[in-house]
């Protein structure tokens, strides 16, 4: 994917480069000598365009090179000034035109009530996997994975910006965030450019295949002290990520992935975090933080949507309906369990439980995470390194997809059975879902005046049967008396 730039050289205001369109990265890149401490350089630009003034934070990428990162989302003239307290930085200026986004470009997502939408109005469902520490393995692993989302039906993927240290996860990285190295030790202050340039080709990459980067910012499972780092260093880093990073359309905050594992971190650090994003990125993504035990406050302001992770043995799916009533935001189970065989109880679902709760939320009216971990003699499980599927979930969960997307609109919760949850769009469709339940029939009410077109669907088979007439009133719907049915009722 490229993004154009505008240069500025030597104070003069010139600006040389391609225009860009809306809702792409734009760079405005300065030069100069590189100062002996070029992170701590204080930089950020305002910039003016048709709607609105802006500021954005600049960042220093090697060689004498900084950096101020924009996405415009509207077309038109914008203008550009520097403020730093690097005399060559400051004051510079310039003016670059936005032309119309291109087709496939929608923007950043925005909630959309209880339910998603890029900045363009376009529909997002967020069907979406995890692969913590993918980019963290070597480039032929990075690779299989991008070749698997392709052909995968995942509109979002869970990553993590810090190598991983746990079960299964026992790899040195190639590269770190910061100078140094895992035996010897960081130095917190000094960025490895190489690295982030690293993790933003590889976000560009799952642009190019319309997935969503959910990128998650802190974690508990490290050996090299980066779940220790000082305040004042946290600060550092979090500034640098959002710089970096907030113009891409892509991108999507998780503060931690189970923050409450996190000891070394307290309430009012989370709480700070959050205001250090809120005022660095000016796109203003969606931020959330995921729980493992203690779930966290998703009624403050900055967060956007619930991230859950199951919050016990067998409820996962079902408590979407609770969530939405505390909250009144959208719910996404980021972590329901794994479809796979190891050890451990969150990490050996069955295919069919996978698939099963992915449909309990989404007529629950949330959305349901898809995660992998297969035992592998390699040690290559997907929901830590990425690499190949293996399960029979993933293209169920595609079958959903395509149902959900030939809805009139989001589907919501509708009054339904005591026995099966429905979701739809009122007087127009209507989704039933019968789960481990495997009824001969089904009988239905409806309110006279509106025919039906009825579809008897199979979620595992994946198959459609549509009944040759269409119904009206009350009528009966015969079943295979088989598990993981749904019935689908279309206004004629």
């Amino acid at each position: 994917m490229s993004h154009p730039s505008t240069t500025a050289r030597n104070r003069s205001g010139h600006t040389v480069g391609a225009a860009p369109t809306a809702m792409r990265r734009h760079e405005i890149t300065l030069r100069t000598a590189a100062p002996e401490h070029p992170f701590t350089v204080a930089l950020h630009a305002e910039v003016t365009g048709p709607d609105r003034t802006i500021r954005i934070p600049g960042f220093y990428d090697g060689d004498g090179m900084f950096r101020l990162r924009h996405l415009p989302l509207t077309p038109g003239t914008y203008s550009f000034r520097t403020v730093s307290d690097l005399a060559d930085l400051h004051g510079q200026e310039g003016t670059f035109d936005v032309g119309p986004a291109r087709p496939n470009d929608h923007g950043p997502v925005r909630v959309a009530g209880f339910h998603l939408a890029h900045a363009d109005g376009a529909a997002h469902l967020p069907i979406g996997t995890t692969a913590y520490a993918w980019t963290h393995q070597p480039e032929h692993l990075q690779e299989s994975t991008l070749a698997s989302l392709r052909a995968a039906p995942f509109t979002k993927l869970r990553m993590c910006v810090f190598p991983k240290w746990y079960q299964f996860n026992h790899d040195e990285p190639e590269r770190f965030p910061f100078e140094g190295d895992g035996d010897g030790g960081f130095a917190f202050d000094r960025f490895d450019v190489t690295f982030w340039q690293h993790l933003e080709a590889r976000i560009d990459d799952l642009a190019d295949i319309g997935v969503q980067a959910d990128l998650i910012l802190f974690h508990p499972y490290d050996r090299w002290g980066f779940a220790t780092m000082t305040s004042d260093q946290d600060d550092a880093y979090l500034r640098y990520a959002v710089a970096r990073l907030a113009a891409f359309p892509n991108v999507w905050w998780s503060l931690a992935n189970e923050y409450d594992l996190l000891k070394s971190k307290t309430p009012e650090d989370w709480e700070r975090f959050a205001a250090i994003i809120g005022e660095e990125d000016s796109v203003g993504h969606l931020l959330s933080v995921h729980n493992c035990w203690e779930v966290y406050d998703h009624s403050r302001p900055w967060v956007s949507h619930a991230s859950m992770q199951r919050v016990d043995l067998y409820k996962t799916a079902e408590m979407v309906t609770d969530w939405r009533e505390r909250w009144g935001k959208p719910v996404i189970v980021d972590e329901c369990g794994y479809e796979g065989d190891i050890d451990q109880g969150w990490g050996n679902l069955t295919a069919e439980e996978m698939l099963r709760r992915t449909w309990e939320g989404a007529v629950r009216g949330g959305y349901v995470g898809h995660g992998e971990t297969y035992l592998a003699d390699d040690e290559v499980l997907w929901w830590s390194k990425g690499g190949t599927l293996k399960g029979q979930s993933p293209e169920r969960i595609g079958f959903l997809r395509k149902l959900l997307e030939e809805a009139p609109g989001p589907v919501e919760p509708l009054p339904g059975d005591w026995d099966a949850p429905r979701a739809g769009v009122p007087d127009q469709h209507v989704l039933v879902y019968l789960g481990f339940n495997r009824p001969r029939f089904r009988t239905f009410r409806t309110d006279p005046g509106t025919s039906w077109h009825v579809d008897i669907i199979d979620t595992w088979g994946m198959t459609v049967q549509t009944l040759p007439t269409p119904q009206e009133g009350t009528f009966r719907v015969d079943l295979p008396a088989r598990p993981y049915m749904a019935i689908r009722l279309r206004a004629a």
